[in-house]
């Protein structure tokens, strides 16, 4: 709209668009620009309102807000988000960054956007629903944005030691069972190595794996010895015969096997091979 200065402007027309809550604004007779209905009413914009070129630059920055606000709120609707997630997604929508701080700033001062709720109910949720620990959690919130003090203190409040010992049980009853084709020491660093894996300190994981027992008898041990061993028998056939009985006692230790079983296995196999 070019007027000369001298022009006095005045709102002549009011039209509402066929999108609920947006109306076209006319000065002097002629279309002038888009507002919402929160900049209308706030502005207090109405036919015969004068206007002057400043506070038309105003109203119109004040839409770019409120349709970026309006963004954001629809964003919002469908599960919480951080600061850094919705600001993100702004950017994404090409909104300018003069326009997101406004936005920011009164998305929290009406507590639409509250990274310390956001972060203690993450835990809450991610304690109740999963079986990860706090380690992924905190990697996952800091993903988000979250920052470090507002981590810690949701941890410390919401995920406290006996809750994650409590949980720790419940996931080596049931990891033992994925494992009990294995040896009770490769039992035991495969449900460590799982629990640390989830999240789970190295010192609660050894509290909790020091009121489990790794256990299996006799005969299922020596049966999988057997197999195993019967394995590397045949790989090392190539071998010299100290050399074949080295490996296949390293191999088998390192599976978690009984010395003393080994040795039994192995000289009984070359009993057989004499």
């Amino acid at each position: 709209m070019s007027e000369d200065s001298s022009t006095k402007l005045q709102v002549t027309k009011i039209e509402a668009q066929k999108r609920a809550g947006r109306y076209n604004i006319y000065v002097n007779g002629h279309y002038a620009f888009p507002v919402s209905e929160d900049v209308l009413i706030r502005y207090r914009l109405l036919k015969g309102t004068e206007l002057t070129k400043e506070l038309i630059a105003t109203l119109q920055s004040a839409d770019n807000q409120s349709k970026a606000f309006e963004l954001a709120l629809n964003y919002l609707s469908y599960q919480q988000r951080t600061e850094k997630e919705l600001s993100d997604y702004l950017v994404k929508k090409e909104v300018p960054a003069e326009t997101i701080a406004p936005v920011m700033a009164r998305l929290v001062d009406e507590n639409l956007l509250d990274d310390d709720h956001y972060a203690h109910s993450y835990v809450r949720t991610m304690k109740r629903t999963s079986d990860k620990g706090p380690t992924v959690i905190r990697r996952n919130l800091k993903q988000r944005g979250v920052k470090d003090q507002l981590v810690d203190n949701a941890l410390a409040e919401d995920y406290q030691s006996a809750e994650q010992l409590e949980r720790l049980s419940e996931l080596v009853e049931k990891l033992k069972r994925q494992y009990q084709k294995k040896t009770p020491t490769i039992q035991r660093q495969k449900v460590q190595q799982r629990l640390v894996e989830k999240g789970f300190s190295f010192d609660l994981v050894g509290q909790a794996l020091a009121e489990t027992s790794f256990e299996m008898d006799s005969e299922t041990e020596l049966d999988l010895l057997t197999a195993q061993a019967e394995k590397l028998w045949r790989r090392y056939h190539a071998k010299p015969e100290r050399e074949r009985q080295l490996k296949i006692r390293q191999a088998l230790y390192r599976k978690g096997f009984d010395s003393d079983l080994i040795t039994k296995w192995l000289q009984q196999k070359a009993e057989e091979e004499s």
